[in-house]
């Protein structure tokens, strides 16, 4: 079996970091996808492909990975700069701006 280990990214939809702090095993899929011809919906007979396991920290996923014996992958986490503003947010509102607030 070959796996690999990551820590998910952030969601394109969302600026949080929520759900990125956990580490997952994924398995590669082992055989091709079939696409059924009557329905068109695609199915395989891999069921390994459909179990992700989440664990709190990267030592931990590797630690799994070893005890059963599975070929596991670490992918690193790219860095994400940090997008600081001066005032943040609470700035586009304050008393003292020194110039006019337009929208």
């Amino acid at each position: 079996m070959r796996a690999r280990i990551y820590q998910p990214a952030r969601t394109a939809t969302q600026s949080g970091a929520a759900k990125t702090k956990h580490w997952v095993l994924e398995f590669a899929p082992a055989q091709a996808r079939d696409v059924d011809p009557l329905m068109g919906w695609t199915s395989s007979g891999d069921t390994q492909s459909q179990v992700r396991l989440r664990f709190d920290s990267r030592e931990d996923a590797e630690d799994y990975a070893a005890r059963h014996g599975i070929d596991a992958v670490v992918q690193e986490p790219k860095a994400r700069k940090p997008n600081l503003r001066a005032g943040g947010y609470g700035e586009n509102f304050a008393t003292g701006r020194r110039g006019a607030w337009t929208h």
